[in-house]
């Protein structure tokens, strides 16, 4: 094994000119595409795998898939936040101004997927009148502040690879979703995995107080190099998650922890005078 040639490919995976509008929307589509790939794939794969998906209605489908797809993202994201944040130099010693070439990468494939994410919301909306405001708000926030970054190639990266490291809690989620949607919400792993999701939930606010910081540490600083407009909508956003976003996931996951019941459909459900059964026990004697 040549550890130098693995080296040098894998910078150059990350060799692009990102000044370049082309290259930033080449990545930005690219992130978009890959996602959607995988939201196709795992619609795929839950038909041929699971007799539980198969019995969902479209949008519970679209949510599982979608779950499916974040859990994916995550992963990226958090090995590119917690790489920022425990080992790279340069970041280490600026959490300002710095930038690195696979930091660009990271985020013009993170602006694609939240791009994605909009275009699910917004058009499960128009097709099922699906409106989670908190969701709807998180992906906005997300998504604007990634855009910023993309018109403002001076901004430096750090705060927006720690908002890509808040995607921590996604994959215990991701699992908490699809184990309660196929009858298995009693099990001791369900029970281990809620419990993992409850501590991600309040690590993510620790990181949310890192992020505050960071910013109130180098304030004038940070608003400098993110221009007013960007850090207008940066800090509408770090408020909006500290304030309200983190601590309501936090308790609607202590309490799923509890009481193991799907509430995800129930409002809308009511709304429509559905008969379905909305909670685990729909799928207890299911298997996938």
């Amino acid at each position: 094994m040549n550890l130098a040639n693995d080296g040098a490919t894998s910078r150059a995976i990350f060799d692009w000119n990102y000044v370049l509008w082309e290259v930033r929307l080449t990545l930005l589509a690219a992130g978009f595409f890959i996602y959607l790939g995988v939201f196709l794939l795992a619609h795929w794969l839950s038909s041929w795998i699971s007799a539980s998906y198969r019995n969902l209605s479209a949008k519970q489908k679209i949510f599982w898939n979608m779950d499916i797809t974040r859990g994916l993202f995550a992963v990226q994201s958090c090995g590119a936040g917690l790489w920022a944040l425990l080992i790279d130099p340069v970041f280490q010693a600026d959490q300002v101004y710095s930038q690195q070439k696979w930091s660009w990468f990271h985020c013009l494939i993170a602006a694609g997927f939240f791009l994605l994410e909009n275009v699910v919301a917004q058009v499960s909306y128009i097709v099922f009148r699906i409106f989670d405001v908190f969701s709807v708000v998180h992906h906005l926030f997300a998504f604007g502040g990634l855009l910023g970054l993309i018109i403002n190639v001076k901004s430096g990266h750090y705060l927006p690879l720690m908002g890509l490291l808040l995607e921590m809690c996604t994959p215990p989620l991701c699992i908490s979703f699809m184990l309660l949607k196929t009858g298995y919400a009693h099990t001791l792993f369900w029970k281990a995995n809620q419990w993992v999701l409850i501590h991600m939930q309040h690590c993510r606010m620790v990181l949310a107080y890192h992020m505050w910081w960071v910013c109130i540490s180098n304030w004038n600083d940070v608003v400098e190099n993110l221009g007013l407009p960007y850090f207008i909508v940066f800090f509408m956003g770090l408020s909006t998650l500290t304030l309200i976003l983190n601590p309501y996931w936090t308790y609607k996951s202590t309490q799923l922890f509890f009481d193991p019941v799907d509430r995800t459909f129930q409002n809308i459900a009511r709304k429509n005078g559905s008969s379905e059964k909305l909670n685990s026990e729909t799928f207890q004697k299911k298997r996938i």
